[in-house]
């Protein structure tokens, strides 16, 4: 059983906890392809997994905590960044405006902006003297190539080799992996979510994105579900924070619309 689980709201749009409710409930090992945080927004978590001399977030620690079995958040998350505000304009490496990358892990390794000045508490805490440094687009789409797709490849043999996964996207982007289509989607945003059937949901990626020669963009949410119907779907109640900390409450509150995403899954 492989379920997708995508956000219908760029930000806040639930998926985490909706994920981890569902891990819950199915005895899964839920999955992040690809996750990322901020210095400065999210310091508080980037200081706990430092202090360890690790870099994941809050998402891919919630979803290895809630899965079946010993797992821990970089077995579960292929492709971590760190970020943090930019302070002067221009666009940087990855053409960003508002924000500049610092590090990536990629698996059990680091590439960095060789741009930038890291922060002290970076470099003090994580094993940065041989990683690569880059300082062009061209630099890190080598890069890319070389230890990004590598990374995420064999995250998604994990996938397909779990007898249970649930593998939430990030941002809005509709699906992580275009190799695997999965047995139902969920698409979470405030208040509701839509279940999708997962092929039908794949053809309308593929329809989406112009076709498999027509580039690498990612799709979108919005533009998948514009052109496919959900099965069904179900009110969502918000939760109080100690409900959404609890994988197993979250089961709870949210049966009737995971007992939907299974019965889309097994149909």
């Amino acid at each position: 059983m492989r379920i997708l689980v995508a956000g219908g709201a760029r930000v806040d749009a639930g998926k985490t906890t909706f994920s981890t409710g569902l891990v819950a409930r199915t005895d899964a090992v839920g999955f992040k392809p690809r996750a990322g945080n901020d210095y400065w927004f999210d310091h508080d978590d980037v200081r706990t997994a430092t202090a360890d001399g690790r870099l994941y977030g809050k998402d891919a620690r919630k979803l290895a905590a809630a899965s079946a079995g010993p797992v821990e958040p970089e077995d579960v998350n292929a492709v971590h960044r760190l970020w943090r505000p930019s302070a002067g304009g221009g666009t940087g490496i990855l053409g960003r405006d508002d924000r500049e990358f610092l590090v990536d892990r990629v698996g059990d390794g680091y590439v960095v902006n060789g741009t930038v000045e890291l922060p002290e508490a970076v470099r003090d805490a994580l094993p940065l003297a041989d990683a690569p440094r880059v300082s062009s687009v061209g630099e890190f789409n080598g890069l890319m190539a070389e230890r990004h797709l590598p990374a995420q490849r064999g995250l998604l043999a994990d996938v397909e080799t779990a007898e249970r996964a649930v593998v939430e996207s990030y941002a809005d982007v509709a699906r992580p992996f275009r190799d695997v289509d999965p047995d139902a989607v969920a698409v979470v945003e405030p208040g509701r979510v839509r279940v999708y059937d997962g092929d039908r949901y794949a053809k309308g990626c593929a329809v989406a994105s112009g076709g498999p020669d027509a580039g690498q963009l990612e799709e979108r949410v919005g533009d998948v579900t514009d052109l496919v119907d959900p099965e069904t779907e179900a009110r969502l109640p918000p939760l109080s924070a100690d409900a959404r900390a609890d994988p197993k409450s979250v089961a709870d509150a949210y049966h009737h619309a995971y007992d939907a995403v299974l019965a889309t899954a097994f149909e």
